[in-house]
């Protein structure tokens, strides 16, 4: 029995003294890790950027494959956000600042800890150089667990490694697993369209798609609006030398939709055209050699491209279906042949590199209609045209 008294006793006393020493632990981390990942920087950059793509990186994944993951309506840029929860707790990140190809910061919740963490990305020698920096302050039980893994800068340090060389492998695989293809001359279907105008700087227009898209496909559900095909880019302007792209980002429809003076959506039509069809699987970061390969047949097959015509890309797989960039598919669609004279209006082609003009685009192919309704949701517009009934949408 006294035995028995002494062994509670050391027990006692054992659990004390670790109480004591993990109380006496820092409650704050900071710790940093480094890898060149063997892609060009906007693409890495792009990757991490959205959130949709970390649970196939990040080590956490590989410690609890049960982990269950949500994500915000918006998943890249400031503001996006996503949570998780697992076996040894849930939480939440957040992105609180973005500068395009360069930094991202983040604030980090996980079951009572808060944190911070910074990602940066710089060129380098063999790819990009990502440096994670994360700091923070650790609960009790979160010291205690960190005590059990080596110490809180030893047991974070060790996820980010895992995490960064998790992500080198990915990228490695689902970015530069890609095919071209040249489908050859074809007949491009026409129809209603419901669009979204945006103008930035080239290397930001897949970004812009993949924000405007989400919100543009809650529209359409909120609305009750048939979609018809898939999500599409309609070229305006791509002028390399000034760094400059305006383009709509469309969805298919049935009937024409009338929206209110004002919206930043409007409906236009596409008239059926005689195109050169090029297939891109693989990561929309490849869609310029794409579209060179398209320039490319047509002048080597002595073709005639028809600079008034919609120059088109069609996302016939995108990232809202798939996550995995490999098993994306982009049709392009290069106007050949010749059209009937219009109006003209100076607008430059989507072409490669080196267009250093713009060209004059005969607007034969495509109309865009505005109006104002007098109500929201479905009803018939205030001056109804002669020849049809449509759909009002403010």
């Amino acid at each position: 029995m006294r035995i028995l008294k002494y062994i509670l006793l050391l027990l006692l006393l054992a659990i004390i003294g670790l109480t004591v020493y993990v109380a006496t632990q820092p409650g704050e981390f900071e710790t940093e890790q480094s890898r060149v990942i063997k892609a060009q920087k906007s693409v890495v950059f792009s990757y991490v950027n959205d959130y949709k793509n970390w649970e196939d990186f990040g080590a956490w994944k590989d410690d609890d494959p049960n982990m269950q993951f949500t994500y915000s309506d918006t998943t890249i840029g400031k503001g996006a956000s996503y949570s998780w929860k697992g076996s040894s707790g849930e939480g939440k990140t957040e992105t609180i600042f973005e500068k395009e190809n360069d930094s991202i910061a983040q604030k980090v919740f996980f079951s009572g800890n808060e944190g911070k963490a910074y990602l940066t990305f710089k060129d380098t020698v063999g790819g990009t150089k990502v440096t994670w920096h994360s700091k923070g302050k650790l609960s009790f039980m979160a010291k205690a667990y960190a005590v059990l893994k080596g110490g809180s800068a030893k047991m974070v340090g060790d996820m980010q490694e895992r995490t960064l060389a998790k992500l080198d492998k990915v990228i490695s695989y689902e970015i530069n697993t890609y095919s071209i293809k040249v489908d050859g001359v074809v007949q491009k279907t026409g129809g209603y369209y419901f669009q979204q105008k945006i103008t930035c700087k080239i290397p930001e227009v897949q970004k812009n798609v993949s924000l405007v898209l989400p919100s543009m496909l809650r529209f359409f559900k909120e609305n009750n609006i048939t979609l018809t095909g898939s999500p599409f880019v309609l070229y305006d302007t791509y002028d390399v030398p000034n760094n400059k792209a305006s383009f709509s980002v469309c969805l298919p429809m049935r009937d024409e939709i009338f929206t209110a003076e004002g919206s930043d959506y409007t409906s236009g039509k596409l008239e059926p055209f005689q195109a050169l069809k090029t297939t891109l699987n693989g990561d929309y970061s490849h869609s310029k050699e794409a579209w060179d390969k398209a320039f490319a047949h047509i002048k080597k097959n002595n073709l005639t491209e028809n600079k008034s015509g919609s120059y088109i890309e069609v996302y016939s797989v995108s990232a809202s279906q798939v996550k995995n960039p490999s098993k994306w598919a982009t049709e392009i669609y290069v106007p050949v042949g010749s059209s009937a004279p219009a109006e003209a209006t100076t607008v430059p082609a989507p072409t490669s590199e080196s267009t250093t003009s713009p060209v004059t685009k005969t607007p034969a192919t495509t109309t865009t209609t505005t109006t104002t309704p007098k109500a929201k949701t479905p009803a018939q517009p205030a001056a109804k045209p002669a020849v049809r009934e449509a759909k009002v949408i403010e």
